[in-house]
C-alpha cells in the first residue's frame, strides 16, 4: 500500500496546484511527471484521482460543505481542501478502498502536510460526510465506479 500512499501524496500536490492555477488538468499531471518520477501503479492510481476530482469537483464541494459547520469552501486553506476533495472523491467512486482506509490516509496526509489542526478538521468533516453518506444516498446523482486502478 506504500505506493497508495505515495500516489496520494501526488494527487495532493497536483490538486492544490490546479486550485491556485487555471491549467488544464492534463498538464497539471503531465508537468508533474516531467519532474518526477514513481511507479507506474502510482502514476496511474494518481491520475485516476486527480482526473476523477476535478470532474465531479463541484459536487463533491457541496458535499464537503454540507458537512462543514461554520467553514466555507474559500475560508478553508488549499491543503486541507485538496485533501478533502480526495478523501470524498475516494468514498463515493472507489468501492474497492474499504472507507477507514480513506479516512485515515486523509487525515495522516493532514497531519504531515497540513497545519497543527488540520488532522482533526479533516477527520470532523470526513466524519460527518461519511455518516450522512451511511444513512442515505446522497450520491444518486453520481455515476459509480464499482473500484479504482489497482496497486
Amino acid at each position: 500500500m506504500h505506493q497508495r500512499r505515495k500516489a496520494r501524496e501526488v494527487t495532493l500536490q497536483v490538486l492544490y496546484e490546479l486550485d491556485v492555477q487555471e491549467i488544464d488538468v492534463r498538464e497539471a499531471i503531465e508537468r508533474f511527471w516531467a519532474n518526477f518520477d514513481a511507479p507506474e501503479e502510482t502514476k496511474q492510481f494518481s491520475s485516476f484521482l486527480i482526473e476523477g476530482v476535478w470532474s465531479k469537483k463541484e459536487q463533491i464541494d457541496e458535499l464537503i460543505s454540507g458537512s462543514s459547520e461554520n467553514w466555507t469552501m474559500g475560508r478553508m486553506s488549499r491543503v486541507d481542501k485538496s485533501i478533502l476533495r480526495m478523501a470524498v472523491y475516494e468514498l463515493l467512486f472507489c468501492h474497492d478502498i474499504p472507507p477507514k482506509v480513506t479516512l485515515n490516509e486523509a487525515i495522516d496526509l493532514g497531519k504531515v502536510y497540513g497545519s497543527e489542526n488540520s488532522g482533526a478538521f479533516i477527520n470532523g468533516i470526513l466524519d460527518a460526510l461519511y455518516g450522512k453518506l451511511r444513512k442515505k444516498d446522497e450520491d444518486q446523482d453520481i455515476d459509480s465506479v464499482t473500484g479504482c486502478p489497482g496497486l
